[in-house]
């Protein structure tokens, strides 16, 4: 199939633009790829290549310890110069707008945003997905009755991260939310539904809408169902009549999402949306049970399609949506996440020093055959998935004299697999299912040295495409498939981004024994380093006290 797709493309340069090939009959999506530290509008043609794209960074408000906000006007204000420099690059190629067949979004998940339903103007910044303001809300929740029904309703276990207890704590804390919840004026959503909305030119429109991906992470959303349930909501004690929640629409659709009202892309259909992360499992067309993909990021986030029905998790991961694309095409996945994966890389250098350029721990780990006898458990917030052990800190064991910069830069890299095996493990028992592959993407896995290192350790074949792009071609993908004239199925869109060129595969090579060894001394240095943080509050007054 992938020698048939490649005869029919346009001849494309380095940079897969088309050149003295490109012709009128060609069509193109768009993709909007709202993440925490900027927004993206990527062009890709017909053969899922970008061919134009432009990104904005916005600013990230920390106004106290733990508080983590956005400015829901700069979110949508960099969406939109996004689309209008991306669309300036791409007519400068010689191309026509007219040909950009539909617009997909993706976004971080988990955001919340509330505005009033009257003027279409925000209350509050955007509570970001990371925040923890609601520390004590959720031990409050946690104490309730029915608390542990929840996990069986929705798939999630009451955190810090669902758009709930966020939208909680706001109606609770802050006096303009609270005061337009009481006067039934208020408006929640998540990152998609505020776009969606101010893309379609706000309450003239009032376009209110959300995929099934994202509403799976508010808590609100029975998970079997996909609608709102009225056992949830009356658990985070929200009452519907004083609240507008957004419309719940499968993740690909040719009218539910509205079309850009204005801009050099108006009148160009929305037509797809996802959460990242269902989003990046798209991207690598993972449609069948057992496909998995991880995002090396900051963290990581593991998502495992498990099927048509969703599987709740006994070994500590999430149940949520995969996708939803209509007419029986819907999937579910586990999810993991892991805390610390660049932001690991990323302190070496900053903290420690060790090198100037993040590209160049690979190489500092390359440096020394193996890790030395050194582990690093990287618990700087505790760990995340299956462990979840809030009381843990980042850790180094093993250190002797023979310890050098590679050694600890080989640890930091292993800590990421290590912990993205122990998920794949937990995934595994919940589903039943034997993982035939792991697709990979995000800023890690750029690095050979720690995909090679991932497939040892997991002992499973690690893929990595060329075009890493693929959280925003997974929006991209939701789009087309509901535009008519443009992909026709998930076996279409299989065929032609597994067999391109430059997709490279990991095969494990590593000794089963000292693998197995290495695996063991990670699950003991992970148990030795719970429990450091007895009583923060205590520790702190102490360590602060004159």
């Amino acid at each position: 199939m992938g020698e048939t797709h490649d005869s029919k493309r346009p001849r494309t340069n380095g940079n897969h633009v088309a050149v003295n090939g490109s012709t009128e009959d060609d069509w193109f999506i768009g993709s909007i790829d709202q993440g925490t530290t900027s927004s993206r509008f990527i062009i890709f043609n017909r053969f899922t290549d970008p061919v134009a794209s432009h990104q904005i960074e916005f600013e990230n408000h920390y106004p106290h310890s733990g508080w983590h906000d956005h400015d829901p006007i700069d979110l949508i204000a960099s969406v939109e110069k996004c689309i209008e420099k991306a669309t300036e690059e791409f007519v400068s190629k010689g191309y026509k707008t007219s040909q950009i067949k539909a617009v997909g979004i993706t976004n971080q998940r988990e955001t919340t945003v509330c505005w009033d339903k009257n003027s279409g103007d925000p209350l509050c910044r955007a509570v970001v997905w990371p925040d923890t303001r609601t520390k004590e809300l959720v031990r409050d929740l946690k104490s309730k009755p029915d608390a542990d029904k929840l996990l069986e309703l929705c798939g999630l276990p009451l955190s810090t991260y669902p758009s709930s207890v966020k939208l909680l704590w706001l109606i609770r804390n802050h006096d303009e939310v609270r005061k337009a919840y009481e006067e039934s004026r208020l408006a929640f959503g998540t990152i998609d539904s505020w776009l969606i909305y101010k893309l379609n030119g706000g309450k003239d429109n009032n376009i209110h809408v959300t995929d099934t991906t994202n509403a799976s992470r508010t808590m609100f959303m029975n998970l079997r169902t996909c609608e709102y349930d009225d056992e949830l909501l009356s658990f985070f004690d929200i009452d519907r009549s004083k609240v507008d929640l957004p419309k719940i629409v499968p993740s690909s659709h040719p009218e539910a999402f509205g079309a850009l009202a204005s801009g050099p892309l108006k009148g160009t259909k929305i037509a797809g949306c996802l959460g990242d992360q269902s989003s990046a499992l798209v991207g690598h067309c993972g449609f069948k049970p057992g496909h998995a993909k991880n995002t090396y990021g900051t963290g990581c986030f593991l998502l495992y399609n498990v099927g048509s029905e969703p599987v709740i998790s006994k070994y500590g991961l999430l149940a949520t949506v995969a996708y939803d694309f209509g007419e029986g095409q819907k999937a579910y996945a586990l999810e993991g996440s892991i805390a610390v994966a660049g932001s690991g890389v990323k302190f070496l250098m900053n903290n420690l020093g060790f090198v100037r350029d993040s590209s160049k721990v690979g190489e500092l780990a390359e440096s020394v055959p193996d890790n030395g006898g050194v582990v690093f458990v990287t618990a700087f917030s505790g760990l995340f998935a299956p462990y979840w052990i809030d009381d843990a800190k980042g850790t180094l064991f093993g250190i002797t004299q023979h310890t050098q910069k590679g050694h600890i830069a080989r640890a930091t890299l292993e800590a990421t697999c290590f912990q993205t095996r122990a998920i794949l493990e937990a995934m595994e028992k919940d589903s039943g299912h034997k993982l035939g592959g792991l697709a990979v993407d995000g800023g890690m896995s750029n690095s050979d040295i720690t995909m090679q290192t991932q497939a040892d350790i997991s002992v499973i074949k690690v893929e990595r495409p060329e075009m890493r792009e693929s959280t925003a071609l997974g929006a991209a993908i939701a789009a087309g498939l509901a535009t008519k004239g443009c992909w026709s199925s998930m076996p279409e869109l299989y065929d032609l981004t597994q067999n391109k060129p430059g997709r490279k595969i990991f095969e494990p090579v590593g000794n089963p024994k000292k693998i197995k060894l290495m695996y063991n001394r990670w699950e003991r240095a992970v148990e030795m380093s719970r429990g450091w943080v007895r009583n923060p509050i205590e520790e702190y007054y102490t360590a602060n006290s004159p």
